[in-house]
Order: C-alpha cells, then sequence, then structure tokens
C-alpha cells in the first residue's frame, strides 16, 4: 500500500476524510438541529392559540427576559404609546414583497417600557418609508404575541432617514440605544384588530420543512464517500497485483511443476494451460489434439536424396 503516500492519494484521502468529517459533525447535526428548531417552534404556535392570553407580568415578569418557553405566546398590556420613541426595521420581507416593520415604545402601567410592533408598512415609489398612521395617544390595552429579541449579525448602528430612526433588526436594545431610554428586552408582535395596529404580520409557515430530509442526505453523502474511497483504494490493489500474477502465471518455462514437458508433441500428454492465455482466450489445444503436420519437403545434405518423415523413417 505504498501508493496511499503518494501526494494525489494523500491529498485525495485527506479531502474525503475531511468531507465525511464535515457530515457527521457539522452539516447534519446542523440540519437535525435546525428541525427541532422548527418543530418547537410548531409546538408554541400552536400551544398559543390552545392557551387565552394571560397578562405579561405574569408571562415574564418585570427585570427578565423571556425564554424560548414563552415566546408566541399571546400577553396582554395595559398602558400608552409612546409616539416620539419610535423606529422603523429596513430590509424587511413580508409575503414576498419589500416592507418596513413599525417598532414602537410602550409604557405599562407598572412603569416599564416594553417594544410594540406595530406590523409593517410597504416602502413608497422612491423605496423609502411610506406614510404610516402615528400610534393612538392615551391609555389603552393591547394583546401581542411575546417574540425574542432578535439580532444583527453585522451589528450595524441605527441610522435616521427620510424622518425615521431606522434599524436593522427587530431588537428591543436598538431601539433603545435609539431613543435614549431604558427597554425592557423581547418585544410584543400585535396581532390582528389591535389599537395603533398597522399591517398584521402572518404567523410563519407551519411546514416542517426539509431540515430532516437533508441530514439524512448528509449522513448518505458521508457513507457514499467512505465506501467510494474503500473501493478505489481495493480497485488500485488490485490493478498493481494484476502484472505480477500474470508473470508467475503465465511463465514462459515449457517444463511444469513436476519436471512434465508443458504442451509437448507428445500424443495424450495433458498441455498446461497458464491463466494468460486462459484469460485472453487463447489457450493452446489440448495435446492429443495437436497432432503435427507433415514434414515439408527439403533438400537435404548435398550428398543425400532422402527425407525423413515424422515417424523416422527413411525415404527415398
Amino acid at each position: 500500500m505504498r501508493f496511499l503516500f503518494k501526494p494525489g492519494w494523500i491529498a485525495f484521502v485527506l479531502v474525503v476524510i475531511a468531507f465525511v468529517v464535515a457530515c457527521y459533525t457539522l452539516l447534519a447535526p446542523w440540519q437535525f438541529r435546525r428541525n427541532a428548531e422548527q418543530a418547537e417552534q410548531n409546538r408554541q404556535i400552536a400551544a398559543s392559540f390552545a392557551n387565552p392570553p394571560r397578562p405579561l407580568e405574569e408571562l415574564v415578569p418585570a427585570g427578565s427576559a423571556p425564554g424560548p418557553a414563552v415566546e408566541w405566546r399571546q400577553a396582554v398590556v395595559r398602558g400608552q404609546y409612546l409616539p416620539a420613541d419610535e423606529a422603523v426595521v429596513r430590509l424587511r420581507t413580508v409575503l414576498g414583497r419589500p416592507a418596513f416593520e413599525v417598532l414602537t415604545a410602550f409604557r405599562t402601567d407598572d412603569g416599564r417600557i416594553v417594544a410594540v410592533d406595530r406590523g409593517y408598512v410597504r416602502p413608497g415609489e422612491d423605496r423609502h418609508v411610506s406614510v404610516f398612521a402615528p400610534a393612538p395617544t392615551g391609555t389603552t390595552a393591547l394583546t401581542g404575541r411575546i417574540r425574542l429579541d432578535e439580532s444583527d449579525p453585522d451589528h450595524r448602528a441605527s441610522l435616521e432617514s427620510g424622518g425615521h430612526r431606522q434599524l436593522y433588526a427587530a431588537d428591543s436594545q436598538l431601539l433603545a440605544q435609539a431613543i435614549g431610554a431604558p427597554v425592557a428586552a423581547g418585544y410584543l408582535q400585535l396581532i390582528d384588530g389591535q389599537p395603533g395596529g398597522l399591517g398584521v404580520l402572518p404567523l410563519p409557515d407551519s411546514d416542517s420543512g426539509p431540515f430532516l430530509s437533508y441530514a439524512w442526505q448528509w449522513l448518505s453523502f458521508g457513507a457514499m464517500a467512505i465506501f467510494g474511497l474503500v473501493y478505489f483504494i481495493r480497485l488500485e490493489l488490485l490493478q498493481r497485483r494484476e502484472p505480477e500474477d500474470d508473470e508467475d502465471l503465465g511463465s514462459d518455462d515449457p517444463d511444469g511443476p513436476a519436471g512434465e514437458r508443458v504442451g509437448g508433441d507428445n500424443v495424450g500428454e495433458p498441455a498446461k494451460v497458464s491463466l494468460r492465455d486462459a484469460l485472453r482466450g487463447s489457450a493452446p489445444a489440448p495435446a492429443a489434439a495437436r497432432v503435427p503436420a507433415r514434414a515439408v519437403d527439403t533438400p537435404a545434405e548435398p550428398d543425400r536424396d532422402r527425407l525423413i518423415d515424422r515417424y523416422g523413417k527413411a525415404r527415398f
């Protein structure tokens, strides 16, 4: 197996091993994890319809952040909007079209400020935020779904554009930085028919998605890579062994292992057939079938006219 230590084979083996490790430690586990997250999200959304709305302070006590167990649960808050403390979330897609989401601060009766996602608005012809209805003033009660804060992978700061504060993620802490006031972690996403609501954000698709099938595909690809590596190594070994076997089995030595002449002219003597001749379809005919042809008349010595036939008898 010295060929395995050649640079080309080393690179090939390393690539296959790296691919297999990636399939079993990164790609397939990631798909299994996404499938589990999707299943948990579907369970929570289903539970939000089965359980009636509860006061926010019961589901998320003051001073604490909402956990995954209460996400999508419907919560009720009472207080008043703070229309001046508002921002829009840019680069959103709702129902397959560009949109902005509107985050407005809301002061509850217990004194904390929560972010309320009032819904979405479509951009205008100039791709800027179009005019939308302001939040109502005065004390009001809202019902919304508890959501966890999003995160911006690029950690971009808020900006001012088109007369609105603009954020790159629906994040209560980004809103707090933009308005310069503390905001409780998480936010409420309004359901249909609530005061100050805009376009109602649709719920995520309840389909489990292709994550589970993708996970099994990566596992299958890893197994196929291992099988392919073993197959090519075995094929290489067979190809390197074949010339040596042919040389041994197809020797030109006329004598067999017991000193018998291979394929001689003796009638009835078994002929030795090499593996090479058998594989090539050119095995010699049995000795019994190989009858020497009659001797060709050739001139003998100058002083003799006779010929010797194949039986050793003189012929004149």
